[in-house]
């Protein structure tokens, strides 16, 4: 495994590369080969008329939750391979305030699809799910996006 894929760097190409995300308070806080968790606190930067976290904040969080794991795999893979969300589907099932954590455990799926397009050439699809939790353990949304990987 490779051992330069931290929460610090990452969140460093973050700032560089997706603005957006980090200046709406997204951080990835932990990863390993199968869990990455995301966290992100509501405030007035990142919120709706409603007075609670943004979906689209959300979203992004989700998304790094899951992408962070692809991007690791696919770099302990030493193969140039290619990502891409190809759908997604959202449920929001309480209003996110306060911090929010967003946490996919599908990291054993990946492995899997990056040895199948390596060994076929073709583009492989695999549904992750992300699930968010408020500071009391509730969950607020459950994010499914279906990554798709090919090498280049």
């Amino acid at each position: 495994m490779i051992m330069d894929f931290t929460p610090r760097k990452f969140n460093l190409f973050l700032m560089l590369k997706l603005p957006s995300a980090y200046i709406s308070g997204v951080r990835l806080k932990a990863i390993d080969a199968n869990k990455c968790t995301v966290s992100v606190k509501h405030r007035w930067m990142n919120q709706n008329p409603f007075k609670s976290m943004y979906f689209a904040v959300q979203a992004m969080a989700a998304e790094l939750s899951t992408g962070a794991l692809v991007t690791l795999h696919i770099k302990n893979s030493g193969r140039n391979i290619s990502m891409l969300v190809a759908r997604n589907k959202a449920e929001f099932t309480k209003k996110a305030t306060g911090r929010i954590t967003f946490i996919c455990n599908d990291g054993h799926l990946i492995e899997e699809a990056i040895k199948k397009t390596i060994a076929s050439g073709e583009g492989q699809t695999f549904w992750m799910k992300s699930i968010a939790t408020n500071e009391q353990g509730t969950q607020v949304s459950e994010m499914d996006f279906e990554w798709s990987v090919r090498v280049k």
